[in-house]
């Protein structure tokens, strides 16, 4: 059985997680890893979630303000040993529902053409591709997706 725990950047499970997201993203993204790694800072992030199984951190995800009425996700990352679980669908959802306790009406998010699996989880929780926003908006490798959640 999994638990959700919603903490902040500061959590060590949570810092521990993405070390690994940080690594699996270097393969991933190749050479341009370091242009994605400068919008991933972890400074004071007040909305993580971090999912348990037993008291086994196996994945998370974040989010922080976009701007007043949308928030951007985060850091979602699964820990390989317990991908295809629901973790990632579980943690997104809580994400989503802890933003719009906060008042918050959409979520945006970019993700990187070379990751088909998160692209078919953010469809699959009813995501849209949208045209790519600030930093990445003539980043061919970027996809940006959104979805209203009021």
């Amino acid at each position: 059985m999994i638990t959700l725990k919603r903490t902040t950047s500061s959590a060590t499970d949570f810092q521990n997680l993405v070390v690994l997201l940080d690594i699996d993203l270097k393969i991933k993204d190749g050479e341009e890893h370091d242009f994605y790694a400068q919008f991933d800072k972890l400074d004071n992030i007040k909305n993580v979630v971090v999912c348990y199984q037993e008291s086994v951190a196996i994945g998370c995800g974040a989010f922080k303000e976009f701007d007043t009425k949308t928030v951007e996700i985060k850091r979602m990352f699964v820990h390989p040993d317990f991908r295809g679980k629901g973790v990632a669908s579980a943690v997104l959802k809580e994400l989503e529902i802890w933003a719009e306790e906060t008042n918050y009406t959409a979520c945006v998010l970019e993700t990187g053409k070379n990751n088909p699996e998160a692209i078919g989880l953010y469809h699959k929780s009813g995501y849209v591709i949208i045209p790519n926003y600030d930093q990445y908006e003539n980043v061919d490798n970027s996809v940006c997706l959104k979805k209203f959640i009021r």
